[in-house]
């Protein structure tokens, strides 16, 4: 719905990546604050609480007025579905053994990107029969039932309702000692090498991902193949879908062959390998286009991974404090080039304008896609520099 924004709040390209990345912005600040929470308030109540304020957040942003409202309604949104991803980590270490973490992870990821391919066609099809302000305020409805739904069903450990629970005790002991130190924990994850690769590595691949499936994409077809927003929508929609299935697969084999670094680090080269054909080799057609994009967004299913090697990495104490915070290397990505290349877009625009709104060239968007070239590769380099854990604790 990128016209519509634009429209209804008379705003260019810049204006509109930061209006998308303060979902980020909010989501990144909130991961650290979340990874301790969820230790002290417990799973459930941390989600119920999430859920809500992400109802109000999403009402906010469809009755937005002004620019700076609908801002506000965004990063609510993100701060608040922030605590989602970790309080569902959380969930994997009691109820599922670690061996099963990385296809878990990936099998969550998986419903996390089905969920994000409403954002494609569907929303497409709403906003054209119904508005975009309508179909937010149905958004928001439906996200107040999910505050029921968590409060009803879902549980912190499986021992309450007397089955197996698969958290190590270690966990329950040092949780209790960093609640007395939280911070602690926040210093302590970064004397070990992996993660500090493993929280900038990330940025590299989901950033692309959501920078151009989620926000520049439909646009960029556009002004090359002169697709129209709802297949547009199509396409990027094909790449949120293979990234869904590359997760829980990239996640099983490396679970099934007990190595992390291999997997995550062919998914890194492939990608960035995609993201290159996608934009720079001239002449290619759409359908050959379309299949790339597809392997592309599978190869960044292996993202999924780092979680698992990041957890394998430190103490088993500092795996909800790890896990925060590799996920805060997640958001980084969306967050920078999001905006980043709406800034170069406006940067190298050329004047024209139609209906009112900005039109960027071809040449444009190359040079603003070089940034998701860029950390693509980075990421490569980070995995390549990793320390293989063999799926077990290593630390």
């Amino acid at each position: 719905m990128t016209t519509e924004l634009m429209q209804d709040f008379q705003i260019g390209a810049q204006a509109l990546g930061n209006l998308s990345a303060f979902y980020y912005y909010s989501y990144v600040a909130m991961q650290v604050p979340t990874g301790l929470l969820v230790d002290s308030l417990g799973s459930k109540k941390l989600l119920t609480f999430g859920a809500m304020a992400a109802s109000l957040g999403t009402f906010i942003f469809a009755i937005a007025s002004s620019f700076p409202l609908a801002c506000l309604g965004r990063a609510i949104v993100g701060g608040s579905v922030a605590v989602a991803w970790v309080v569902m980590l959380k969930l994997a270490t009691h109820w599922f053994p670690p061996r099963r973490y990385a296809m878990v992870s990936g099998v969550a990821l998986c419903f996390g990107v089905l969920g994000a391919l409403s954002a494609g066609v569907p929303l497409r099809i709403l906003i054209d029969h119904f508005g975009w302000r309508t179909v937010m305020e149905v958004s928001a409805g439906i996200t107040l039932l999910i505050t029921i739904v968590a409060k009803i069903v879902v549980t912190d450990n499986p021992s309450t309702r007397g089955f197996l629970s698969y958290s190590p005790s270690a966990v329950d002991r040092s949780g209790q000692a960093r609640r007395s130190h939280p911070f602690k924990g926040l210093l302590e994850v970064f004397v070990y090498r992996n993660t500090w690769l493993l929280f900038f590595a990330p940025g590299g691949l989901i950033g692309p991902v959501l920078a151009f499936a989620g926000l520049w994409g439909v646009p960029f077809m556009k002004v090359r193949y002169g697709l129209p927003p709802a297949e547009g929508a199509a396409v990027c929609s094909v790449m949120m879908l293979c990234w869904a299935i590359g997760g829980p697969i990239s996640g099983g084999l490396s679970d099934k062959i007990g190595q992390r670094k291999p997997v995550y680090l062919a998914g890194c080269v492939v990608a960035a390998a995609g993201w290159v054909i996608m934009f720079f080799v001239r002449g290619l057609p759409l359908q050959v286009f379309i299949g790339v994009t597809a392997l592309t967004g599978f190869a960044n299913g292996a993202v999924i991974i780092g979680f698992a090697y990041s957890k394998e990495s430190v103490p088993i104490h500092l795996a909800g404090t790890v896990s925060g915070m590799i996920n805060t290397g997640h958001m980084i990505g969306p967050a920078l080039l999001q905006p980043g290349i709406g800034w170069i877009l406006d940067r190298t625009w050329s004047g024209d304008m139609v209906d009112g709104l900005r039109v960027y060239g071809l040449s444009a968007f190359e040079t603003g896609f070089l940034l998701i070239i860029g950390w693509s590769i980075l990421a490569c380099v980070l995995v390549g520099f990793t320390k293989e854990t063999h799926c077990k604790q290593s630390a």
